[in-house]
């Protein structure tokens, strides 16, 4: 398995590591449910190292994203950043990816771990016929650091990152810190105020420690990889691998906000724009339990009319711990897709009541 430059820190502070997409991963320190209501409560620190980081520069750099990715790359402003999707000619997701614009003409493209190689290859090729671009895989030579929750800007600036003071949701800004030049963005996974450092790998472990020094008072704690799905769950991020593949299409994900397709030509185009005028068979809702039951991955979606029928399936699902219910997402045939629709999850023989909602299902006032 591969490990982050953070490896020995998890060690040390007992993490039960697990491989995920390849990686020894911390999955929980104190345990899952904890480090959750930490985050949402005071801040928590992820190490997501793991996912891949790419970074596209040169004058071609706005052109080469336009056409590779399904968002309109022309309105990330300078020191601004971007969640959007790297489809295939079919319009099915080969990943969904945050691009930060750092500085003219260059851009750091963020990728899912399990998709990184492929991402690469992929960009590798279509940059091949663009002049004035280059992509470069500096996964390795950068960490990747997440400070997440309501005390985490706070933190930050003890810390010796003042600049995150005036820093608002998506920017993203160059600095230094922790001994070298950093990119800091307040961005994250789980629906608290957070930032996300992007730093050379050798100034990780030093940044780490740093940050739970000056935090623990506070009460900073180390999370892992289990809190971190909740609290997407409760957001109703999607996840890659579950909620949406090369199989699904943003629009099958209910994505369209990052879908432009009056850009100009890119990769997917035809296919999505064919989708849109002709409906979609399938749509991921949200939905939420109407008893005390917790709904997972792959449990039968069903009608909630007598015949009880097949309808879809869970994609992701979860006991939420602030919110007490049993949320999660799904992908059920469209005509049951419309917020407010009566329909059952199928828990292990047992049609539990549930509606479809609208995500995020934790809602909270931003700071």
């Amino acid at each position: 398995m591969q490990q982050t430059p953070l490896i020995a820190q998890h060690r040390a502070a007992g993490a039960k590591l697990v491989d995920f997409a390849g990686w020894e991963m911390p999955i929980q320190y104190s345990g899952v449910v904890d480090e959750y209501h930490t985050v949402r409560s005071k801040a928590g620190l992820f190490d997501v190292s793991h996912m891949g980081r790419i970074t596209v520069s040169g004058p071609g750099s706005v052109g080469f994203l336009q056409y590779v990715t399904t968002n309109d790359v022309s309105k990330i402003s300078v020191r601004s950043s971007q969640y959007s999707m790297v489809c295939n000619p079919n319009g099915g997701i080969k990943d969904d990816i945050f691009i930060y614009h750092v500085k003219p003409y260059e851009f750091l493209v963020c990728v899912n771990a399990s998709n990184r190689e492929k991402i690469v290859t992929w960009f590798m090729e279509k940059v091949s016929h663009v002049q004035g671009c280059k992509v470069r895989d500096r996964s390795t030579e950068l960490a990747q650091i997440a400070v997440q929750g309501p005390i985490s800007r706070d933190l930050l600036i003890d810390a010796g990152v003042a600049e995150v003071a005036d820093l608002k949701v998506r920017q993203c800004r160059e600095v230094t810190a922790f001994g070298g030049s950093i990119i800091v963005s307040r961005t994250g996974y789980t629906g608290e105020l957070g930032y996300e450092l992007y730093l050379p790998a050798h100034l990780a472990a030093q940044a780490w420690e740093q940050l739970l020094k000056v935090g623990q008072s506070e009460g900073l704690k180390p999370a892992g990889l289990g809190a971190r799905d909740l609290l997407r769950l409760d957001m109703g991020y999607l996840l890659y691998g579950n909620d949406i593949s090369e199989e699904t299409s943003p629009l099958d994900a209910g994505a369209e906000w990052v879908v432009n397709l009056e850009k100009g030509e890119f990769v997917g185009r035809a296919s999505l724009l064919a989708q849109r005028t002709q409906g979609l068979a399938r749509r991921l809702v949200g939905f939420e339990l109407l008893e005390k039951a917790v709904p997972r991955h792959g449990f039968p979606m069903l009608s909630a009319d007598s015949s009880g029928q097949s309808i879809g399936e869970v994609t992701s699902g979860n006991l939420s711990p602030i919110l007490q219910k049993g949320i999660g997402l799904a992908s059920v045939v469209s005509r049951y897709a419309e917020p407010g629709t009566r329909i059952q999850v199928d828990i292990r023989g047992k049609a539990v009541p549930a509606i479809v909602v609208k995500p995020p299902f934790y809602k909270k006032l931003k700071s």
